[in-house]
C-alpha cells in the first residue's frame, strides 16, 4: 500500500516537473527536450519535491486518510444501523400488524357476543312482557268473572225477594222465614240454570 502510494507520489512529481522542462532547457536556443538542462536543477527540485512529497504524507495524508477511513467507518456503521433499524421496525410493524388483525378480531367478537347478548335480552323481555300481559288478562277475567257472579247473586236475589213479595201480596198471607229462605234457594237455582244454558 505504501509503494503504491509512492509511485503515485512519483508520477504526480514528474507531471508536475515536466511543464518546467523547457525552462531548463538549452541557452543556444535550440528547442529543449525533456532530457537537456540542468542536471542539478532537476535533482534539487525532485529532492525539494520528495521532501515535501514525505512531509505531507507524514503531516497531512496521514489525518486525511486516517479523517476519510473514520468517515467510510462512520458511513459503514450508519448504513449497518439503519440496515438492523430498519429490519428492527418492520418486524415491529409485523407485530403491530398481527397485534391489528388480533384487536379487530377480538372487537369483531365482542361485537357479536354483544348483539347476542341484547337478543337473549330482548327476547326476555318480550317473553316476560307476553307473561304479564297474560297474568293481567287472566286477573282481569277472574275479577270480571267474581264481579259478574256477585252481580248475578245480588240480581237473583233481589229478583226472588221482589218474586217473593209479589207472590206474598197476590196470595196475601205471609211466607215465614224459612221458606221464604227456600223459596230464594229454589229461584236462584233456577235462575243461575237459565242463565248458564
Amino acid at each position: 500500500m505504501l509503494r503504491h502510494r509512492f509511485a503515485s507520489a512519483l508520477v504526480v512529481c514528474l507531471v508536475t516537473i515536466l511543464p518546467w522542462a523547457p525552462a531548463l532547457g538549452s541557452e543556444d536556443g535550440e528547442k529543449p527536450t525533456l532530457f537537456t538542462g540542468d542536471l542539478g536543477n532537476i535533482v534539487w527540485s525532485l529532492l525539494t519535491f520528495v521532501v515535501v512529497l514525505l512531509v505531507l504524507g507524514r503531516f497531512a495524508w496521514r489525518p486525511l486518510l486516517g479523517a476519510l477511513q473514520k468517515r467510510e467507518d462512520f458511513i459503514r456503521d450508519s448504513l449497518q444501523k439503519a440496515k438492523e433499524d430498519r429490519e428492527a421496525a418492520e418486524v415491529r410493524l409485523k407485530e403491530y400488524a398481527d397485534k391489528l388483525s388480533t384487536a379487530r378480531a377480538e372487537a369483531t367478537a365482542i361485537v357479536e357476543e354483544g348483539r347476542r347478548d341484547a337478543e337473549v335480552v330482548k327476547r326476555q323481555v318480550e317473553e316476560h312482557a307476553r307473561a304479564e300481559a297474560a297474568a293481567m288478562i287472566e286477573r282481569g277475567k277472574r275479577e270480571i268473572a267474581i264481579a259478574t257472579d256477585t252481580a248475578v247473586k245480588e240480581l237473583y236475589t233481589l229478583s226472588a225477594r221482589l218474586a217473593t213479595d209479589v207472590a206474598s201480596r197476590v196470595i196475601r198471607k205471609e211466607v215465614d222465614a224459612k221458606q221464604h229462605e227456600r223459596l230464594l234457594r229454589e229461584s236462584i237455582d233456577e235462575l243461575s240454570k237459565a242463565y248458564r244454558n
